[in-house]
């Protein structure tokens, strides 16, 4: 064989090797992404299955828009609507205290903040997400309750207000990090066109790098309140265990997640308070899902638009 048609052959070889790579590569991450995908599916199934019996106690009706839950009255009052205002109102709160300050905090850290100074802030910030809930929680019954109380003269720190606060505190760093990785994701001949027109850093941020970034800016919202309208052991700690509609925002709430956790352990197995706990996280499992699409929904439309035009 001469050496032209050897090094062709052991080209080819060595592409069919590499082919073969790419093929069992691929092969590899679709099966991650298919039990990813099938785990999720068979979680679902399982939710359902799970709580959906407890129809045959309280219509679909009664048990959204009912205002009591007494699971172990003869009959039991199965009316979540409380639970799910309180849901509704600490994820809201919380966006309130945690959106502004985790855009702000990621503005100042890509746009405003010298490179050791980031450097600093940055680490700092991400550090608090990987705080436990529970230590979370435990500052807010054992520091926050007692200065609530103190500050608003009000009989019961541990409340609908707490629970927020908390909640937001958990979601900055989350909004933070992933905000900051969008805003400087911008080209930075959009900033230098805009300061060559004459317009102030101020202005060059508010105008053109916020809308450039704000696709990202918009995913970063959502899985930091995606983290507060699903968590579990702040509410249950901070939140007031109390099962009512809030008139105030010192009132005592349960949100679903706190119900779940609080009752599960002593609810009869496949009992009717069972099914009943199932069904609270299938209706959370259903306004988690519609607020991700909705935002998701919205982001990729802002995306569209941007690009358009």
């Amino acid at each position: 064989m001469t050496y032209p048609a050897f090094r062709k052959e052991r080209n080819m070889t060595s592409a069919g090797r590499r082919s073969l790579k790419e093929k069992i590569i691929k092969s590899i991450f679709l099966g991650i992404a298919l039990a990813s995908i099938t785990t999720l599916g068979l979680i679902t199934v399982f939710l359902f299955l799970e709580g959906l019996p407890v129809l045959q106690y309280v219509s679909v009706k009664e048990l959204i828009t009912g205002t009591l839950w007494y699971p172990t009255r003869e009959p039991p009052l199965f009316g979540i609507l409380p639970l799910i205002v309180a849901s509704g109102c600490v994820t809201l709160l919380s966006a309130i205290f945690s959106v502004p300050l985790g855009i702000m905090t990621a503005i100042y850290i890509a746009e405003i903040a010298g490179p050791r100074t980031a450097e600093i802030v940055k680490p700092t910030v991400e550090i608090l997400a990987s705080l436990p809930s529970v230590v979370i929680g435990l500052f807010g019954l054992v520091v926050v309750a007692p200065l609530l109380q103190r500050m608003f003269g009000i009989p019961v720190g541990v409340n609908l207000f707490n629970a927020s606060l908390m909640l937001g505190f958990m979601a900055v760093p989350t909004i933070c990090s992933i905000s900051e990785d969008a805003i400087r994701s911008v080209p930075g001949s959009l900033r230098e066109a805009s300061l060559a027109l004459g317009a102030t850093h101020l202005e060059t941020i508010i105008k053109i790098v916020l809308p450039a970034g704000a696709s990202g800016i918009a995913t970063a919202v959502i899985l930091g309140m995606s983290r507060a309208i699903g968590e579990t052991m702040v509410v249950l700690m901070v939140a007031g265990g109390a099962a009512m509609i809030p008139e105030s925002l010192f009132d005592p709430v349960r949100p679903m997640p706190a119900s779940i956790a609080a009752e599960m352990a002593e609810a009869p197995f496949r009992g009717s308070h069972y099914h009943a706990l199932f069904a609270i996280g299938a209706v959370l499992f259903f306004f988690t899902l519609v607020f991700n699409l909705t935002a998701d929904y919205l982001s990729s439309r802002y995306k569209r638009k941007q690009l358009s035009g």
